[in-house]
């Protein structure tokens, strides 16, 4: 698409405090916007329960189709790291930052990226005090770090609050397949073992031919729109309570940073259909039934594929300790964390040689009791 097309506003997640002129930021605590400077406080408008907005699904084949109507599209201003390409929206007051993702030195870019809205969020529930507190306690609880780096993240800079961009799909699925129905039963068998002779119960399958058919309805199938951040680290943090997904205000993200999607829409399907036919094949083999059970075809029809994009909350830590990178990430909402687990060489080595004198020292005690 070219930058002429691009016509929508930017969007700037800063609100300015009635009172003081100052920037509101969201509170977790408190479900609000708060100022800092004067603690003033703000509501959301249209947030909560009873704000009467929806989160609705978008279909599928019109995004394809690049018909989506202007309502669903954003421009925003994204900072691209040259490290590991994390897009992050652009504070137009920072001129000069690190990478939150990876803790490179970056200089702002101001490009435009146009991209489908956010339809819902979950807004932070945690502070950055106790997500640090979440994430101390995880490396103290790693024997092997190094000690250097424990005390490096106690005391480094504050952790980064990001909102993870999400694809989550709806489908209805109808399958047929073909396949066999396995039945185990037992031989009686004599066999020669260390010269005697020895009854032995040896299983056999009788299989017989099986078809049918299953459905099954996909309602919100996760799949992380982003690349900045290993999969095995998100995946981790699950689960997500999606039945809380608030309708997007970008009032949450005030002092808060939010990642762009780097994973497209129908790259984000390719992923959720290959979930969609593992939870297919464990219902093809539950309902062939039986001991064992052989999937032979399994032709799968997919209707009604709907999504929606949405914005998970989450802290982020990135400390460059004695020449490398280690990246932190604690669930905004749980406090669950997962990371880059350092090792300390000299914790390993003495592990070890402490475990060489303990057997030593077993040794010894047994030869001498003999």
């Amino acid at each position: 698409m070219s930058e002429d097309t691009l016509t929508a506003p930017v969007q700037e997640h800063r609100f300015p405090c009635d009172n003081c002129g100052a920037d509101f930021r969201y509170d977790p605590a408190a479900g609000l916007l708060k100022c800092d400077h004067c603690g003033n406080t703000s509501n959301i408008a249209g947030a909560g329960p009873w704000g009467g907005d929806v989160i609705r699904e978008i279909d599928f084949q019109t995004a394809l189709a690049d018909n989506l109507p202007s309502q669903e599209m954003e421009e925003i201003r994204v900072s691209q790291c040259p490290n590991c390409a994390a897009q992050v929206e652009f504070d137009p007051g920072v001129h000069a930052a690190e990478c939150p993702f990876c803790a490179t030195p970056v200089v702002a870019d101001t490009g435009r990226n146009r991209h489908i809205k956010p339809k819902g969020l979950l807004p932070f529930a945690l502070e950055e005090e106790q997500a640090r507190n979440a994430m101390t306690d995880w490396l103290g609880r790693l024997w092997f770090a190094p000690n250097g780096l424990q005390d490096y993240a106690r005391k480094g800079r504050r952790m980064t609050g990001i909102y993870v961009p999400y694809w989550t799909f709806d489908a209805d699925t109808a399958s047929s397949y073909r396949g066999e129905h396995g039945t185990v039963y037992y031989e009686t068998r004599r066999v020669q073992r260390n010269g005697k002779t020895e009854t032995v119960r040896v299983a056999k399958v009788r299989w017989r031919l099986a078809s049918g058919r299953v459905a099954r309805f996909f309602d919100d199938v996760l799949v992380l729109a982003s690349r900045s951040l290993p999969k095995r680290y998100t995946d981790a943090l699950e689960p997500w309570d999606l039945s809380a997904l608030e309708p997007y205000h970008p009032e949450y993200l005030a002092g808060f940073r939010a990642e762009a999607y780097t994973v497209e829409l129908a790259d984000g399907f390719v992923e959720a259909r290959s979930y969609m036919d593992r939870v297919i094949t464990r219902d093809v083999k539950f309902d062939i039934g039986g001991d064992r059970q052989r999937i032979h075809h399994i032709d799968t029809r997919v209707s009604d594929v709907t999504f929606k994009h949405i914005l998970l909350p989450v802290w982020l830590a990135a400390y460059k300790y004695r020449g490398k990178s280690y990246r932190f990430v604690v669930n905004g909402r749980t406090g669950a964390v997962q990371g880059e687990r350092p090792w300390s060489a000299w914790k390993i080595g003495f592990a070890v040689v402490f475990g060489l004198i303990l057997a030593a020292a077993i040794g010894y005690g047994a030869a001498l009791s003999q």
